[in-house]
């Protein structure tokens, strides 16, 4: 089973392990992208953080986490940009969804993004939905 059940995504959190949404493509045919969500622990809170990468994989090339970003900010360090913060894991999980259009029942453990990943490319990079039929959420934030 690849999603978390809530008690999961919140023992993760709690633990100090991220957990990480795909949102799907972004961008143009001529120049795409992706995007993703992360909730990760912070020494008091929670942070939100959106990732818009480069879609610069393939079959065999699937680390979200080395695709360069898809605009990049001078100076910028920090991968991702950050959304915000709560002092709870359970209002990371509410802000993160009401920022990029999440949902609840589609968590993963920190690295199987790219197992969400590798389904999009061999699904041809759909437009429209996932390769399982779930439609992309409406982007309510423009990192």
């Amino acid at each position: 089973m690849r999603y978390l059940v809530e008690p999961f995504i919140i023992g993760a959190l709690r633990r100090g392990r991220s957990v990480e949404q795909f949102l799907g493509p972004v961008g143009s045919p001529e120049r795409r992208g992706v995007r993703y969500v992360e909730v990760r622990a912070a020494r008091t809170s929670y942070q939100v953080h959106v990732h818009t990468v480069e879609d610069v994989g393939h079959e065999s090339f699937l680390d979200l986490d080395v695709f360069p970003p898809f605009d990049q900010v001078a100076g910028e360090e920090e991968p991702g940009q950050l959304l915000g913060t709560a002092e709870d894991p359970q209002d990371a999980l509410v802000l993160a969804e009401e920022c990029t259009g999440a949902v609840r029942g589609r968590w993963v453990n920190q690295g199987v993004v790219q197992d969400e990943y590798h389904d999009f490319v061999r699904a041809d990079r759909p437009s429209g939905m996932s390769p399982d039929g779930h439609h992309w959420p409406d982007l309510r934030t423009s990192p």
